[in-house]
């Protein structure tokens, strides 16, 4: 694996000395974490492990798929890749949901596929708060997810695009890397436990 870091189970993390973590209250270094934002391809189990996270953190959360406008759903649905200037006002609307979440005093797990380092300078900025969770996964393992899918706008056709647009967040972002191969507890488990 070229990803240097720590690891607990399916799950990587960027390098950390321990004296900057604290155990079980979901801080990192003096910042309490309030917003987590998982990302990765479609069929990469977003929204699975999004939700489940939130509910093991009592935390609200947010899919990024309901802040789409309907022109860019139909567009995903007829098959059309989006383009960046489809992606910036929905960008920009998952970070004002998530800035009025900061600003109330709560907490959030946001999905979103979040494919280039710029879409989640968008999303995470400066924000010392929001972390990132990568849900990393080989193409045929997320293909043969998206083809037993049902109910979904997106097509398992506009994953070649996804992998194509992709830019794997590095050290600089210090990402959680959780491998999708895993069942969903057990990633869910060992993000919480990268988190703390």
């Amino acid at each position: 694996m070229s990803f240097e870091g720590l690891s607990f189970g399916n799950v990587f993390f960027g390098i950390v000395p321990f004296g900057n973590m604290s155990f079980g209250d979901m801080s990192f270094g003096a910042t309490r974490v309030t917003i987590v934002v998982v990302m990765g391809v479609a069929g990469s189990g977003k929204s699975v492990i999004g939700g489940l996270l939130a509910a093991a953190e009592g935390w609200t959360y947010l899919e990024g798929d309901g802040f789409h406008p309907a022109a860019s759903v139909a567009k995903m649905a007829a098959g059309t890749p989006l383009v960046d200037e489809d992606r910036w006002p929905w960008l920009r609307a998952l970070a004002d949901a998530i800035d009025a979440i900061r600003a109330g005093g709560g907490s959030a797990v946001v999905a979103c596929s979040a494919l280039r380092r710029v879409y989640r300078d968008v999303l995470i900025g400066d924000r010392s708060d929001v972390r990132l969770v990568y849900l990393r996964g080989a193409r045929a393992v997320i293909g043969a997810r998206l083809a037993v899918r049902a109910g979904h706008f997106m097509p398992a056709a506009l994953l070649d695009s996804q992998f194509a647009t992709l830019e794997e967040p590095g050290p600089a972002e210090n990402p959680v890397i959780a491998e999708v191969d895993g069942a969903p507890d057990e990633i869910v488990d060992a993000i919480r436990k990268a988190l703390s």
